[in-house]
C-alpha cells in the first residue's frame, strides 16, 4: 500500500518580524505533533515580488500544502497561492486577505482603529530612493504585542525586520481565498489590524471557521499559539477529509 502524501504547513511571517521570533511556539507545537513545517522568510519588499518568491518555494514542495500567513503575510499568501494546485487551505492569523485591487493601506483605511501609521518611525531612505518602515521601538509593545511581557516584546522590537514602504501600497493581483478554503483567527485588541476589519475580511472570504480571541493582540500566534495550532489542525483535517490522501 502506498503511503499517503504528507501535508506541509508553510508559515509566513508579516512585517516588522522574522520567522523564528514570529512563529517559535507555533513551530514547536506543530513539530511535536508530527507535522512537516516550513517557516519561510518573507522578503517584505512588495506584494508581487514577495508572492513570486514564496511561490518559488511552494513549487519545491511535494504533496498538499497549507499556507499560514500572519499580518502582511496574509496579503502575500493571497497572491502566492494563485495557480498552485497543491495549496489546499489558507489560514489567516491576524492577517490581511485583500481582494483584487486592494492594498494593505486601502484596507487599513476601510475601518478605524489601526495605530500603525502613528507608531511607525520616520521612513529610512535607501540608496535606490525607496524607503523602509519600522515600528518605533518604544511603541512596539502597545502596537504589536500588548498581551506579551515587556521582556518578550523588547526582543521582538530589537529583531524586527523592515517593511518596504511600497509593500503597504501595492495592490493584489489575485485573491486566492475566492478559490481555496480559508480559516481565520485574530484577537479583539489588535492595534495593527482592527478586529472589525479582520472580521470583515473573514466573512467576505467565506471563512470555514473564524476564531476570535478576547483580549488578544496582533501577536496572537505568540500569546495564543495553542489556539492557532488548533485551527491549523482543523484545516489539515479538512484537507485530509477532502482529498482522503493526506497525512500526518
Amino acid at each position: 500500500m502506498v503511503d499517503p502524501p504528507t501535508i506541509t504547513i508553510v508559515l509566513l511571517h508579516g512585517a516588522f518580524a522574522e520567522s523564528l521570533s514570529n512563529w517559535k511556539p507555533v513551530l514547536e507545537l506543530l513539530l511535536t505533533k508530527g507535522y512537516k513545517v516550513v517557516a519561510a522568510p518573507n522578503p517584505l519588499r512588495g506584494v508581487s515580488s514577495d508572492a513570486a518568491y514564496i511561490s518559488s518555494i511552494l513549487k519545491t514542495i511535494d504533496g498538499p500544502i497549507i499556507l499560514v500567513g500572519h499580518s502582511y503575510g496574509g496579503a502575500v499568501i493571497t497572491n502566492a497561492a494563485n495557480g498552485n494546485q497543491s495549496v489546499k487551505a489558507l489560514v489567516y492569523v491576524a492577517a490581511f486577505a485583500p481582494d483584487v485591487g486592494e492594498s494593505v493601506a486601502t484596507l487599513l483605511r476601510r475601518f478605524p482603529g489601526s495605530t500603525v501609521e502613528a507608531n511607525t518611525a520616520a521612513p529610512i531612505l535607501l540608496a535606490d530612493g525607496s524607503r523602509d518602515l519600522y515600528f518605533q521601538p518604544d511603541k512596539f509593545r502597545a502596537q504589536y504585542a500588548a498581551d506579551l511581557s515587556e521582556t518578550e516584546t523588547k526582543l521582538l522590537a530589537l529583531t524586527q525586520r523592515p517593511m518596504a514602504e511600497r509593500a503597504m501600497t501595492e495592490v493584489s493581483d489575485v485573491a486566492a481565498w475566492k478559490a481555496i478554503p480559508s480559516w481565520f483567527i485574530f484577537g479583539t485588541r489588535d492595534n495593527s489590524i482592527p478586529a472589525n476589519l479582520l472580521g470583515f475580511m473573514a466573512e467576505r472570504a467565506g471563512s470555514e471557521k473564524t476564531v476570535t480571541i478576547e483580549g488578544a493582540s496582533h501577536a496572537v500566534m505568540l500569546s495564543h499559539a495553542d489556539a492557532v495550532v488548533e485551527l491549523v489542525e482543523q484545516a489539515a483535517s479538512a484537507v485530509r477529509e477532502g482529498g482522503s490522501t493526506a497525512s500526518p
